[in-house]
């Protein structure tokens, strides 16, 4: 049993693996074509991926293989010489189920320990390829800005790549337009022999300078330099992909275990609860009698701190003149605006922080959750595979397919509802482990007990008596 089920749990694994790296690339595919890359980094940066879909891939292997194992033994009739052997089901499942615990558990230790350095290793280099500049390629009749404060043109490049004619050579270090240029007939361009620089020979040509001198936008006096032969070179540095201090990613959510999930959550949430009571103290408290306010027209208007002034009777102000009941008005509406943009401020820095607690929350919660899904999905695949009593990668695939994409669609709407906030954490986070889970439990035990729901004949022969009675139906109309 062991051996009937390794086999294609190894093979499914690595293959939903390359799937998700597909899309990987398929996602990101622009920000690493064209940037010069060694074939290190992308392997690297595959590596770093795919470890990061081992949550996604895992659960569908087990369930893909589990089908498969239990669906080669029904369709060979293995499944009844078992049976009839004396071994029921449930000792047939054992070996498989001890396994699949041990999978759970190693699910687990992955998921807290290898899968938060495999998101840091991975954010934080897909960061530096993001950034990277792409390779440096001057194409004819382009202009090429890939040098810092520099943009180069070539009319024509010969076969060898290397000589250029009809060069022009915008140097915008000054910050001030098209002051400096320079033109030339012919030219060499080649790389250094550290191969850290570009070096441009240029021949027959001329620069071409504004002078910065007092009222030189009046005159434009500019001054010109005809040359032979001029050497410019220019530094490849920012084209080499530079690392970033992953301390810089260290903090985030995905990257972190569960021990420092716990102290990250309860950080947060004291920093929330103190930054809450402080605009109680200092707004909502002191201004407890501002009960009303609209955001075109303000009923209620503050004087002082304690006086309150109705903007349509002016009782208080019946001693001013129009001029300082203008005023008056006028200050009073400022201030009672300016509150209110504060509070609505505070709102969301309130909101803000209980999202970023919110995101914590969701993923200590899926580091117990990848385990557990794991053991259901064998408790769905063997029965399953005993239902439809065929092997290989046909009927197999589009059954655990199915199951997986409600599994994931649930999924990731209950953890869409609790960032938002619409949701409990817990609900929102296990809702999908909740609808399974009554699956497989149904599932195992009608398998165990020899049910009729898992011959699949007696089920052909029920919607052929359900197909009869239409047919009678449709024949007396």
């Amino acid at each position: 049993m062991l051996k009937s089920f390794l086999g294609p749990f190894v093979f499914t694994f690595f293959v939903a693996l390359f799937i998700l790296l597909l899309q990987f690339l398929w996602k990101y595919i622009d920000d690493l074509v064209g940037k010069g890359l060694e074939w290190y980094i992308i392997a690297k940066l595959l590596f770093y991926a795919s470890s990061t879909f081992v949550p996604l891939a895992l659960p569908l292997a087990i369930l893909l293989s589990s089908i498969m194992t239990f669906g080669n033994l029904g369709e060979h009739y293995e499944l009844v010489s078992i049976k009839a052997a004396g071994i029921s089901l449930r000792k047939a499942m054992k070996p498989l189920a001890i396994l699949a615990l041990a999978i759970s558990i190693g699910a687990f230790f992955f998921s807290n320990y290898v899968l938060p350095v495999a998101n840091l290793k991975f954010g934080s280099l897909l960061y530096d390829v993001r950034q990277q500049k792409l390779a440096f390629n001057i194409n004819e009749g382009i202009f090429y800005n890939g040098f810092e404060n520099v943009v180069i043109q070539v009319g024509r490049k010969n076969k060898d790549n290397k000589t250029i004619y009809d060069v022009k050579i915008y140097d915008h270090n000054r910050r001030m337009g098209n002051t400096n240029v320079t033109l030339a007939q012919k030219g060499i361009m080649e790389l250094s022999p550290d191969k850290k620089k570009m070096v441009f020979t240029l021949f027959d040509g001329n620069s071409y300078s504004e002078i910065n001198e007092s009222g030189y936008r009046k005159r434009r006096p500019f001054e010109t330099t005809k040359f032979d032969k001029q050497i410019l070179v220019f530094d490849l540095g920012d084209f080499n992909l530079s690392r970033t201090n992953e301390d810089l990613f260290r903090s985030h959510y995905s990257m972190l275990n569960i021990q420092q999930l716990n102290y990250s959550i309860d950080s947060l949430s004291t920093e929330k609860a103190a930054r809450h009571e402080f605009y109680q103290k200092k707004y909502l408290k002191r201004y407890s009698y501002l009960d009303k306010m609209d955001s075109l027209l303000l009923d209620t208007v503050v004087v002082s701190d304690y006086i309150l002034v109705d903007s349509l009777k002016y009782p208080l102000l019946q001693n001013f003149d129009n001029k300082a009941k203008a005023e008056i008005l006028e200050s009073s509406l400022k201030s009672v605006r300016s509150l209110k943009d504060n509070l609505i401020y505070y709102e969301k820095e309130l909101n803000s922080r209980q999202t970023i607690v919110i995101k914590h929350e969701v993923v200590w919660n899926q580091k117990f959750k990848l385990s557990l899904a794991c053991l259901i999905f064998f408790f769905i695949g063997a029965p399953l595979g005993a239902i439809i009593r065929k092997g290989g990668l046909g009927f197999p695939v589009v059954v655990s397919v199915l199951f997986f994409v409600i599994y994931h669609i649930t999924s990731i709407t209950g953890e869409k509802a609790a960032l938002t906030g619409e949701w409990n954490v817990v609900f929102g986070v296990w809702m999908s482990t909740l609808i399974i889970l009554p699956m497989g439990l149904f599932l195992t035990w009608k398998a165990t007990t020899d049910a009729p729901l898992l011959d699949a004949e007696s089920w052909t022969r029920f919607f052929g008596k359900f197909k009869g009675i239409v047919n009678v139906f449709k024949k007396r109309k």
